[in-house]
């Protein structure tokens, strides 16, 4: 409000300024007298101002008319004038408006509408740089590869499109199925931008498929070394790879240098079972019990694992069932409470015929978790302890339709493998799989039901009533043990094979 009326005081001062010097003028005598070319003019003080300021005017005039003139004939010659700057915001302005509908076209799915308008934008920008990125993608939506290769194959010839252009072209090579150029367009893109995520995992994800472990370790290094990896996930990855290498140099026959890989990889992540059964038996090869017995001890704390107990086993294969349980007592003294630790007791005591001690173990295992590992330890423990066929043979039926427990299973896609391995078979997926129960339909075996009446029935074959025998030791015999073998066709280790010293 203050300025408000600061600017009305302001202009009723310039005006009676300007009427109090008017009067001024016109009170003086005399004026000025021009004379041209036997003209005389008498002007006054006032007339002689507002003449001057006139002639003022006349000569602005005649400056803009010229410069205005002067753009006229650049504009005709092609020079960048203020006409020509207004054209071309005009054509900039469309150009604008056609690459923002290409981009809603393409986001609502209308290929043809995005390619149309890529193209009135181009006509109007001249910026392949925009527009040809929007034309490769509205071709790959309408199915147009062809089209879409080569625009990308345009985007490489800039320095600041080059990179998308290597990308686009690799994803393509991808949906192709050519994993050799994708490996090799990702390596290419990764060199032009190395904090790129998308990249970094595209390339890992291809080398761990094609079995490149040790550029895949660069690449891993690299998602470090650029903020793309936590610390701890890179750790337990590198190992992953690791562990993959020392199984290649091992099947290349290097055994040395595979024991070393293998141990490399233990150090990394001593959780990982399979690290750490390889790295174990490198140690066993070397004659060296203590270090297996240690490096076997740590990954059973942090993962108990059936694999991890056989190897244990193989330390001294040749002992006593009793000595083997007193050995054991490094493995079992830790997770008792785990289910894998009371089954491995389970068996141990089955192995040396003490049975109660075996039912001690197991506990209610069967009805609190039953698997088919558990339910078929209690029926050895039932047949040790003398229970008739038919106890034994119920058992035996309720393990052909319980889970199979803990099995190597796919994070993402669920699938289920019979070996632990660095890439799913299934999605692809790296270091996805972990020791867990599966899925109940994919865990059961298919049709069991159906064979509950030929197991429990009256008038079962003689072949039945062989399921389990007890050798002279009393110890589950192998017909039991192949009980543990996958209902679907894998092979599934188990301690059981290699504790038990009967009939081996």
């Amino acid at each position: 409000m203050l300025w408000s009326l600061f600017k009305i005081i302001l202009f009723v001062a310039v005006i009676a300024g300007l009427a109090m010097g008017a009067g001024a003028l016109m009170e003086l005598e005399g004026g000025i007298r021009v004379a041209v070319a036997g003209v005389e003019l008498n002007l006054g003080p006032l007339q002689a101002v507002i003449v001057f300021a006139v002639l003022i005017v006349v000569v602005w005039l005649l400056i803009v008319l010229f410069g205005l003139l002067r753009a006229v004939v650049r504009f005709l010659n092609g020079d960048e004038t203020a006409i020509s700057r207004y054209f071309d915001r005009s054509r900039e302005k469309k150009g604008y408006e056609a690459l923002a509908d290409g981009m809603m076209a393409l986001a609502s799915g209308e290929s043809s509408t995005a390619m149309a308008k890529a193209s009135r934008a181009e006509k109007y920008l001249r910026r392949p740089e925009l527009t040809n990125l929007l034309t490769a993608q509205a071709a790959e939506m309408s199915g147009d590869t062809r089209k879409a290769t080569q625009v990308y194959k345009k985007l490489l010839s800039d320095e600041r499109t080059q990179f998308v252009g290597v990308r686009g072209l690799m994803k393509q090579k991808l949906e192709e199925g050519d994993t050799e150029t994708a490996m090799r367009l990702a390596e290419k893109a990764l060199a032009l931008k190395p904090r790129h995520v998308d990249t970094q995992d595209a390339l890992l994800g291809l080398q761990a498929q094609k079995s490149d472990w040790a550029g895949a370790r660069k690449t891993l290094a690299a998602k470090l070394k650029y903020g793309g990896l936590p610390r701890d996930v890179h750790k337990r990855r590198d190992a992953v790879l690791a562990l993959s290498e020392a199984k290649g140099i091992f099947d290349e026959g290097k055994s040395v240098e595979a024991r070393e890989a293998a141990i490399e990889a233990n150090r990394l992540s001593p959780d990982l079972v399979p690290a750490a059964v390889m790295a174990a038996r490198g140690y066993i090869d070397e004659d060296k019990p203590r270090y297996a017995a240690r490096v076997l001890t740590k990954a059973w704390v942090a993962q108990p694992h059936p694999d991890l107990a056989a190897v244990f086993a193989d330390i001294a294969p040749d002992e006593e069932p009793k000595a083997r349980i007193a050995r054991f007592r490094a493995l079992t003294k830790h997770r008792e409470g785990d289910a894998e630790t009371r089954m491995l007791v389970t068996e141990l005591n089955i192995a040396a015929g003490d049975y109660v001690a075996a039912r001690k173990a197991l506990g209610n295992l069967p009805d609190s978790a039953p698997s088919q590992r558990a339910l078929t330890l209690l029926a050895a423990i039932e047949r040790g302890e003398g229970s008739d066929d038919k106890t034994v043979r119920a058992l035996l039926a309720r393990a052909v339709t319980a889970p199979r427990g803990p099995q190597w299973v796919c994070e993402n896609c669920k699938h289920i493998h019979a070996n632990w391995a660095p890439v799913c078979d299934n999605c692809g997926g790296f270091d996805t799989l972990s020791w867990t129960k599966a899925p109940e339909a994919e865990g059961q075996m298919a049709g069991g039901a159906e064979m509950l009446p030929l197991i429990v029935g009256e008038d079962a074959p003689s072949e039945t009533e062989r399921d389990l025998t007890v050798d002279d030791q009393g110890t589950a015999s192998d017909d039991l043990e192949m009980l543990d073998e996958p209902l679907d066709g894998e092979v599934v280790a188990t301690p059981s094979d290699h504790i038990s010293n009967e009939k081996r």
